[in-house]
């Protein structure tokens, strides 16, 4: 009865260590023009405290300066934000940006990710962005506003918080939700542990 106590609280431990760790999400890659936007989709299973998504590419102008906007899944916009330094002071640099909410209730959301100033043209996503009609300027040769020329084309995104969450690079490359390794690691104790019963009572 020990033992069978010791591998309920391992595979428990298991559980929570997995989820834990899938917990904070990150994505990387790169753009080629002015007026590409980044979206990542992402879940909360339930209402959720303490959710942070945020950018930490900018690198003191590395790369572009960026602007990030949070939607529902709907596309209905939630939040639009230039710079915020403040969400992971030990990666960000002045200009990146991103979001740290108290709460967010259970559901899809978007987090998007343009070029300064390629802002929301709307509080849909639908409505489109800033920059939309003009012509793609390689952003090797494009001259951002408030940054000139010279800036990298690499974005960075993490997420504290989603249980799941699509890799903008590759969507169907999705981080699947934490808690189904959890469920793995509870279903394996279970075939285990049905095993070594069979095995006792024969």
């Amino acid at each position: 009865m020990t033992q069978l106590k010791s591998l309920i609280a391992g595979a428990a431990l298991l559980a929570a260590t997995t989820t834990a760790n899938a917990a904070l999400i990150n994505f990387q890659g790169t753009i080629d023009y002015h007026n590409d936007v980044v979206l990542t989709y992402f879940t909360l299973d339930q209402d959720t405290t303490n959710v942070r998504v945020w950018t930490d590419s900018y690198l003191n102008g590395d790369n572009f300066d960026p602007i990030t906007a949070l939607w529902k899944g709907d596309g209905t916009l939630l939040f639009e934000n230039d710079d915020d330094d403040s969400i992971n002071p030990a990666t960000q640099t002045h200009y990146d940006s991103g979001f740290s909410l108290a709460s967010l209730a259970a559901g899809d959301y978007i987090f998007s990710v343009a070029t300064y100033d390629n802002f929301a043209l709307g509080n849909n996503i639908s409505d489109g962005f800033a920059f939309d009609s003009e012509a793609p300027i390689a952003l090797a040769d494009w001259d951002q506003p408030a940054n000139g020329r010279g800036m990298g084309p690499n974005w960075s995104v993490w997420l504290d918080g989603p249980d799941s969450a699509s890799n903008p690079s590759d969507p169907s490359a999705s981080v699947p939700e934490p808690s189904s390794f959890g469920l793995i690691a509870l279903g394996m104790l279970g075939l285990g542990l049905s095993r070594r019963f069979k095995k006792t009572n024969a």
